[in-house]
């Protein structure tokens, strides 16, 4: 009997993936160039709005317009839901809807999600998209409650909302920030390089949402599996091992500039080299000025944000396990030893060309 293949129909998961950001860019694009989203109450340039909807869905955290002091609440919340959605992804939230409202989805819109969380089988796709709405609202909310310890006695009742939108905008890697409305326009989180609940909350959300979703679940689930996979694994030791290292290089060529950590404390020196390790990866907060900080510094940076956090994770970059699978190459190739080795595991060659196909691609981009 002959085999018969069902052809697929519609666009490919990727390209729906897509699809699904350039709509929310687009939808945030419109509705930040009308006037009830500024608090001038006039029209915004649609090259601005575009930036700006953009920046926000990409979580990269660049602006052209202060986001506290341009846009008022509706802008601002326009703004907070793209950074949700971008972070979380648009596929991600429409099929925990579905769901939670106990509609079954269709083969097609399974391998869009399975595709969108970076999940590796659709057998686990309802439980690992179900898990990171709840990590997502367990971090978020988490982060708010704690924030309000330094926001408030400083704002007032305001701070309860700049808490939780810088907590959301920490946990989904976004770097927006409203503390210009209340502080000098485009100071980010400059007025905090002493806080120790900033300091420590909001790289803790970064990197609770740069780790990916995917090793969450791991982790969650190692009470009964009792290992974790190498992804987990890899995202895990590299992640601290970078924090590490960029904490490091950053106190070390900082250490005497007059305008960032010299005339700081030895513990406000370490933390604020910490903040900055671990925010320029991919969030885009900082407690120092940035424009300041020695070249060296600024090369640092490049080379962290190149890299970026994890896959199927809110944040942005090459990726950990791309970066790792790369040296590791290296590695094996000065070896002399023909395949590449990771934590005694072989990485497949489809793994090893992707891998340095995105790290070409990305860096003819840059």
């Amino acid at each position: 009997m002959p085999v018969i293949k069902a052809k697929s129909k519609g666009l490919n998961p990727t390209t729906t993936i897509v699809l699904s950001f350039l709509l929310v860019i687009l939808v945030g694009t419109l509705l930040l160039a009308m006037p009830f989203s500024s608090k001038s109450g006039q029209f915004t340039n649609p090259v601005t709005t575009l930036f700006t909807s953009t920046s926000a869905t990409c979580v990269t955290g660049l602006v052209i317009e202060d986001t506290g002091t341009y846009w008022n609440i509706f802008g601002q919340i326009v703004i907070i839901l793209m950074i949700q959605i971008g972070g979380l992804g648009l596929v991600t939230l429409t099929s925990f809807i579905s769901f939670a409202v106990g509609r079954k989805l269709e083969l097609r819109s399974i391998q869009v999600a399975s595709e969108s969380i970076n999940s590796t089988g659709f057998s686990d796709v309802k439980n690992v998209v179900k898990s990171i709405i709840k990590v997502s609202a367990v971090f978020e909310l988490s982060g708010a409650i704690l924030l309000m310890g330094a926001f408030v006695p400083r704002y007032g009742l305001y701070g309860i909302y700049i808490s939780f939108f810088i907590s959301i905008s920490a946990f989904c890697n976004g770097g927006f920030d409203i503390i210009g409305a209340v502080e000098n326009p485009f100071v980010s989180l400059m007025p905090f390089y002493d806080d120790p609940i900033v300091m420590i909350v909001v790289p803790a959300l970064i990197i609770a949402g740069g780790i990916g979703f995917v090793v969450w679940h791991d982790i969650w689930n190692y009470r009964q599996s009792k290992k974790l996979v190498l992804q987990s694994k890899i995202v895990i030791t590299t992640t601290a091992g970078l924090i590490i290292v960029g904490t490091l290089l950053f106190l070390i060529c900082e250490w005497g500039n007059p305008a960032t950590l010299k005339d700081m404390s030895l513990i406000e020196k370490i933390g604020n080299s910490f903040f900055q390790s671990v925010t320029c990866r991919t969030a885009g907060f900082n407690s120092i000025d940035i424009e300041h900080m020695n070249p060296i510094t600024k090369l640092v940076s490049i080379m962290l944000m190149f890299i970026g956090v994890a896959p199927g994770s809110t944040g942005g970059g090459i990726k950990i396990t791309t970066f790792m699978i790369v040296v590791m190459t290296i590695v094996s190739v000065i070896k002399n030893k023909p395949d590449t080795i990771i934590m005694g595991r072989k990485i497949e060659k489809d793994a090893v060309y992707k891998s340095l196909a995105i790290i070409v691609l990305a860096g003819m981009v840059v």
